[in-house]
């Protein structure tokens, strides 16, 4: 088995197209299609289906993906690595991060980290806490700045806790009071993220143990279409009060005590060592968040 051959089946399985993989990876499609039937051949097993419709993964092929991509990921992370020895003049670094982190505590670090190295490559990532920590498992990313959830992160990730936030209430009007309590929100249409958003859970479960379902407004959008939302007065939302920066056409109100507080946590594999410029990040990120 050889790693090229993976990433050849890895391109097909994506694509689910044998000329449309050959062409993105950059090689001829009887190359690939060879590549892929030695891999078969060396496993004693059909990995895909090749019909005249879509290419379809088999059983088999199934099994493989998720580890040809984890495989892949290592390779590129030793190859990282091997460029780190060399003093941070060069290598990767794959973070990601949240929307209300991506435009507050991920830019000001990552300013930070490229003052100090500029000759290595960033890569930013922005989704929810959900879609990170898959994205992480898989091997997609160095580092993720998450979200806890209260049941837990999975196993394979290592999570260090960076500084907790409580959400507030954004509105394009006025709430009159100096406070809201979650009950109340029953009152509201709520302008809502998509599912698998973590501040759409977050929500979600506090309306739950408060014995109500809410009422939306419009769903399905990200950070900056929710905003958007609540400033044409759809509805108000749930969110972080440092992404109300900037924004002086909405009003934040505080959630009454306990709120929704949420602990912010930088996440990275168990498995696999951290790259020199995962480690340089991490220091920079700690040194920030102690001058702030």
């Amino acid at each position: 088995m050889q790693l090229q051959q993976l990433r050849y089946f890895v391109a097909v399985a994506e694509s689910r197209h044998f000329t449309q993989a050959a062409e993105n990876i950059g090689v001829t499609q009887p190359t690939l299609s060879k590549q892929i039937h030695t891999l078969e051949m060396d496993l004693g097993a059909t990995l895909l289906n090749r019909g005249r419709g879509a290419i379809t993964l088999t059983p088999a092929g199934e099994a493989l993906l998720p580890l040809a991509r984890r495989i892949i990921a290592d390779a590129d992370t030793a190859r990282s690595e091997i460029g780190d020895l060399i003093g941070l003049r060069t290598g990767r670094l794959r973070l990601g991060a949240t929307p209300s982190l991506c435009t507050s505590l991920a830019a000001e670090a990552l300013r930070a980290f490229r003052d100090a190295h500029p000759g290595v490559r960033l890569q930013v990532e922005e989704g929810g806490s959900q879609d990170l920590v898959r994205t992480l498992t898989r091997g997609g990313l160095d580092l993720a700045l998450i979200i806890l959830p209260e049941h837990g992160t999975d196993p394979a990730l290592e999570t260090r806790p960076l500084l907790s936030e409580s959400l507030v209430v954004a509105s394009a009007y006025s709430l009159g009071r100096r406070e809201v309590e979650i009950t109340d929100l029953r009152h509201y249409d709520l302008v809502m993220f998509r599912p698998g958003y973590d501040l759409r859970d977050a929500t979600l479960e506090a309306c739950g143990r408060a014995g109500f379902t809410p009422r939306f407004a419009v769903e399905g959008g990200e950070m900056d279409a929710v905003l958007g939302f609540v400033e044409a007065g759809l509805g108000v939302a749930l969110v972080p009060a440092m992404v109300l920066a900037g924004r002086p056409r909405l009003r934040a109100t505080p959630l009454a005590a306990p709120g929704i507080p949420r602990t912010i946590a930088l996440a990275q594999r168990r498995d696999v060592e951290p790259t020199h410029a995962a480690r340089a990040f991490q220091e920079i990120l700690l040194a920030h968040l102690a001058d702030r």
